[in-house]
């Protein structure tokens, strides 16, 4: 807050700002005021005359029926399995630990069982909006494996003075998802509060793979506070993160928390499905490359060092071909120093010249000999560079040896 105190009494001072006659124009000229001294844009002066019907508070948990909750609840979350057996959840407000408790014997065989058996799970967080704290520890439980407890972010509210302490649950109703099973967050940049939290800790455990877009860099809990006897509130975050997973001061709160791969808010679910795809693939890919290893590498030597690696490789940060070729090819290389260590990726091109439809492998680059002694001809000047240098000196560049069978025709 500090230079606050100045801002305040250099807007007193401001003839331009005391002689705003209308009272919502007044509201965001101050809002503007507030957020550009704070720079925190969280902060919001609205305006709203006591004329105007109050809003009825929304029931709290505890004066509503098993049925209101579970109604209130089914109208903000849905999940199905999908194709490839990828089970999707989509959450767009998350309830508190005392409403997820109280409903437990419905969602847990309801709901989670139905994706307990999926090979993968995407989490749609792309429209959640609002949430409970106490939730927090309950969502990130059932990700993290069970038999240790984790200490996941800790809770500074501001009215109390008091911090908070999120653990996760030693126990879980059902059963918690395997953590050699993929998760994906899908985020966008309406994705804030409570979800921005998960969301972050998840990210920092490296238990999922963040799609999408910045999430919005809300507050876990905002209050409306009326200034003086006015019809001018404040909105402000009175809770934060002292940041998750004891990480100090990093936080997501202001500047949201940033995606492992960006992508368009429409895009984020197709792009999570094709994340998944390849992961799903990492098996095969390195059973063929220790098949390879073993059956034609020359250093062999080297190969039992370099089957070990791969076994034991981790893929968790790998999203796309891109990431998979780079991280091999620097492992490979580092442990059998030997640069010649190549993986490349090699799309599938039909009707591409030296290349059969459905043979494995790259298309070979071997030119085919054409029969017309013309065409011969300019094959032979594309590969091969002749010229007569000064002082009589023959100069001959060719670029790669070709097979006997095309030099003797040629």
């Amino acid at each position: 807050l500090m230079g606050m105190q100045d801002a305040i009494e250099q807007a007193i001072r401001s003839h331009e700002i005391l002689g705003i006659s209308d009272p919502q124009t007044l509201a965001d000229v101050l809002t503007a005021g507030v957020q550009s001294s704070l720079n925190d844009p969280r902060l919001l002066i609205s305006y709203e005359p006591s004329t105007l019907e109050i809003p009825q508070l929304a029931p709290t948990p505890a004066n509503l029926t098993q049925e209101e909750l579970l109604s209130e609840l089914q109208r903000s979350m849905s999940y199905q399995v999908l194709e490839g057996n990828v089970g999707y959840l989509r959450v767009d407000s998350i309830p508190g630990q005392e409403v997820l408790s109280q409903l437990e014997d419905f969602l847990v065989p309801h709901v989670w069982r139905q994706l307990m058996g999926s090979s993968a799970l995407v989490l749609d967080l792309r429209y959640c909006t609002g949430g409970h704290v106490s939730s927090i520890p309950y969502f990130i439980s059932y990700l993290h494996p069970g038999g240790t407890v984790l200490h996941v972010d800790t809770i500074y509210n501001r009215p109390s003075n008091t911090t908070t302490e999120l653990w996760t649950l030693p126990q879980v109703h059902g059963e918690r998802y395997s953590a050699d099973k993929d998760v994906v967050l899908l985020t966008s940049g309406h994705t804030r509060g409570v979800a921005e939290d998960i969301i972050y800790i998840l990210k920092q455990m490296g238990r999922a793979i963040v799609v999408g877009e910045r999430t919005e860099g809300g507050a876990l809990d905002l209050q409306k506070l009326r200034i003086g006897h006015s019809d001018f509130f404040l909105t402000l975050p009175v809770s934060r993160s002292l940041g998750p997973l004891g990480r100090g001061s990093q936080t997501w709160e202001g500047s949201g928390v940033l995606p492992c791969v960006g992508t368009p808010e429409e895009q984020t679910l197709e792009k999570a499905l094709a994340i998944l795809t390849l992961r799903r693939t990492l098996p095969k890919i390195i059973q063929r490359l220790q098949e390879a290893l073993q059956d034609y590498n020359t250093l062999v030597g080297r190969v039992p060092a370099l089957l070990h690696h791969l076994s034991t490789m981790d893929f968790s940060t790998v999203v796309s071909e891109e990431d998979l070729v780079a991280k091999l090819n620097a492992d490979l290389q580092a442990v059998s120093e030997d640069p010649r260590l190549l993986v490349q990726v090699f799309k599938s091109r039909e009707n591409s010249p030296g290349h059969e439809p459905g043979a494995d492998g790259p298309p070979s680059t071997v030119p085919v000999v054409p029969e017309d002694e013309a065409a011969q001809r300019a094959l032979v000047e594309s590969e091969f560079q002749v010229s007569v240098l000064p002082g009589n000196v023959g100069y001959l560049r060719f670029d790669r040896f070709a097979d006997v069978s095309i030099l003797e025709v040629l």
